[in-house]
């Protein structure tokens, strides 16, 4: 006599037990019951979901707060004043020389500026066009203003990362990264 279990397993095919494959009649499953889902097993999946999200959440947040406490980065010389032309520029590597490049742009005879050189769209380096006043990205038509890094047109969203400066002795000087997100 078929016990209940044996009753409540049905083939997906259809055809009896008997005609069965030899791997089905070795591992049968029970399809019905295979397919059920309880109320617990949902409820614990949703809250497993949701920490998971939130561990990611808190995880941004304690990277984004580890970032900001870092310490002070080095003061360091990047060119000589006499070396950048006006509306010139120069590439240079800021804090290490591993560090994503960076663009150092003279305005004027006593003003400079330095940016990371990689769009924050999708990492294109930007040009600067310092006659209209903007840092172009090629890629996708991106405009940043010169004097701030922020997006003026195109694609992107979030400024340049600014590189902080000072003029020493006639050198340009690098003392720091100003990350921005407005």
């Amino acid at each position: 006599m078929d016990n209940e279990y044996d009753q409540l397993t049905v083939p997906p095919d259809g055809r009896s037990p008997a005609e069965q494959p030899r791997w089905r009649q070795d591992f049968p499953i029970d399809w019905p019951q295979d397919e059920y889902l309880t109320r617990r097993e949902f409820i614990k999946f949703l809250l497993l979901t949701s920490a998971a999200f939130s561990a990611g959440q808190l995880w941004f947040l304690v990277a984004d707060f580890l970032q900001q406490r870092e310490a002070a980065l080095p003061a360091e010389v990047i060119a000589r004043v006499e070396d950048v032309p006006i509306g010139g520029s120069l590439i240079f590597k800021y804090p290490a020389e591993n560090s994503p490049a960076r663009l150092l742009v003279r305005l004027d005879e006593e003003r400079f500026v330095a940016y990371e050189q990689q769009c924050t769209h999708l990492t294109c380096p930007v040009i600067p066009h310092v006659v209209e006043g903007e840092l172009h990205c090629p890629c996708h038509e991106g405009i940043f203003d010169m004097l701030t890094g922020r997006p003026l047109s195109g694609p992107p969203r979030r400024p340049l990362a600014r590189v902080t400066l000072a003029v020493r002795d006639g050198n340009v000087v690098a003392t720091g990264i100003e990350k921005r997100t407005v």
